[in-house]
């Protein structure tokens, strides 16, 4: 299965995706390429700004990808 493969398919399943989860869950460090791959396929994803604290209890923002709707064309196989 191919990295955008298994975000589409954890996008499917939760709904939304952010980069610590992708590197967690699937070891994906460049969330942002695989989410543009899947907007050239057609998906629509909606970029959100999320805030929240590290560990060092400093303000940070990070990207949130969520689905809004699927593909016309549901093949992901050429990524």
């Amino acid at each position: 299965m191919t990295q955008t493969e298994r975000v589409i398919k954890h996008l499917k399943e939760y709904g939304s995706i952010t980069p610590l989860e992708a590197i967690r869950e699937y070891g994906i460090t460049r969330l942002g390429a695989r989410i543009w791959d899947l907007r050239d396929l057609g998906y629509d994803i909606e970029t959100q700004t999320e805030t929240s604290k590290n560990r060092f209890g400093d303000k940070t923002s990070y990207a949130k990808y969520v689905l809004k709707g699927g593909a016309k064309n549901e093949s992901v196989s050429r990524h």
